[in-house]
C-alpha cells in the first residue's frame, strides 16, 4: 500500500529523531536538569543515559561519533528518568547504584547514599593500617555498607564487621558487604557483643550527626534520605555519635584508631567529645574540598 504524504513525513520525522537522540537527547536532558537546579546536570544526564544503554560514558561518546541512536524503548525510558530526576529524586534511587571508591554499591529508598567525602574518611583508616595483614575492622552505623565493603576489598586478609540498626537499610548492608566476606550485624551500634571488645584495630563510623534544628540544604537529602541516618539527636547533634564513640573505645585495642565523620561546624565539638571519652592524639581531617569533615583518635594504651 502506498504511504500517504503524512505517513511519509511521520516516518521521516521519526527516523531523524532517532538518529539525533544520542546527540540531542543528552543536551536537552542536561538543560532540563539545569533548569530544575539539579547540582550536576550534565553529569547526571550522562549517567542516566549510560544506565539506560548499559554503556560507559566513553562508549556513549564513541556511539555519538558513529551516528548511532537509541531504540524507541530506550528513549522513552530516558525521558522518564530525566523527568523524575528533575523532580529531585536522587540519581542513586533511579539507577539503584552508587559509586564508592572502587565499588559499585546497591542503594535505594530507605538507605543513605554514600558521599564522596566519606571516601577520604576510609583513606584515613587505610593509611593508619598500612600493609598490615589480618587487621580487624568495624564499621559502625554502616548503612549501605560502603565503608565496610571498601575496607574488606582494599585490605589484605582483613576481618571486617558492618553494624546497622535500620530494618530498611540492613538489606542493602548485606547485599553490599556479604559478597566480600564482611560479617553483618543487625543491631544497635552502641552495644556490640562483649567478645569483640578490646580486639579491634580500626573503627570507622559515619553516624547520624545533623542537629535537630539544622535542615539539610540539598533537596534530595532533605526529602529522600532516611531521617534515622541524618539526625544525631541532642542540641548539638552529637548524642548518637557520643554513644557510638564510646562503643568504639570499648572495641579498640590499645593504640587502635577511631575515625568519625561529622559536619564541618562540629569539628571542635567532636574533638572535645573524643578527648572527654579518653581518646588520645585527637586529629582533625579535611575532605577533598578542604572542609573539616572527620576526626580521628587513638584508644589509650593500657
Amino acid at each position: 500500500m502506498k504511504k500517504s504524504a503524512w505517513q511519509r513525513w511521520a516516518s521521516s520525522k521519526r527516523q531523524r529523531i532517532l538518529v539525533e537522540q544520542l546527540n540531542t537527547a543528552r543536551r536537552t536532558a542536561a538543560a532540563q536538569l539545569s533548569e530544575a537546579a539539579v547540582p550536576s546536570p550534565g553529569v547526571d544526564a550522562d549517567l542516566l543515559l549510560s544506565f539506560v544503554t548499559g554503556d560507559s560514558r566513553a562508549e556513549l561518546k564513541l556511539r555519538e561519533l558513529r551516528g548511532e541512536s537509541l531504540t524507541e524503548g530506550q528513549y522513552a525510558q530516558y525521558l522518564d528518568l530525566v523527568n523524575r530526576r528533575a523532580q529531585r529524586i536522587p540519581l542513586q534511587h533511579l539507577t539503584g547504584e552508587a559509586y564508592f571508591r572502587y565499588l559499585t554499591l546497591k542503594v535505594g529508598p530507605g538507605v543513605f547514599s554514600p558521599r564522596p567525602e566519606t571516601e577520604t574518611v576510609v583513606q584515613v583508616g587505610l593509611d593508619f593500617l598500612g600493609d598490615v595483614q589480618g587487621s580487624r575492622c568495624v564499621d559502625l552505623c554502616s548503612g549501605s555498607g560502603a565503608i565496610a565493603a571498601a575496607l574488606a576489598t582494599e585490605l589484605r586478609s582483613a576481618q571486617v564487621w558492618a553494624v546497622e540498626l535500620s530494618d530498611e537499610a540492613i538489606s542493602y548492608t548485606r547485599a553490599n558487604c556479604e559478597p566480600y566476606g564482611v560479617t553483618v550485624l543487625h543491631q544497635d551500634a552502641s552495644a556490640l557483643p562483649p567478645q569483640l571488645h578490646g580486639s579491634i584495630d580500626l573503627v570507622i563510623s559515619n553516624p547520624p550527626y545533623i542537629p535537630p534544628h539544622a535542615v539539610p540544604r540539598e533537596q534530595e537529602v532533605r526529602e529522600h534520605d532516611p531521617q534515622m541516618a541524618l539526625y544525631g539527636l541532642g542540641e548539638d547533634g552529637l548524642q548518637i555519635p557520643r554513644l557510638v564513640s564510646a562503643e568504639a573505645k570499648r572495641l579498640l585495642r590499645g593504640g587502635g584508631l577511631y575515625v568519625m565523620e561529622h559536619a564541618e561546624v562540629q569539628a571542635a565539638s567532636a574533638a572535645a567529645m573524643l578527648i572527654e571519652l579518653g581518646f588520645t592524639q585527637v586529629t582533625g581531617h579535611l575532605d577533598l574540598s578542604g572542609r573539616p569533615r572527620a576526626t580521628s583518635a587513638l584508644a589509650p594504651l593500657t
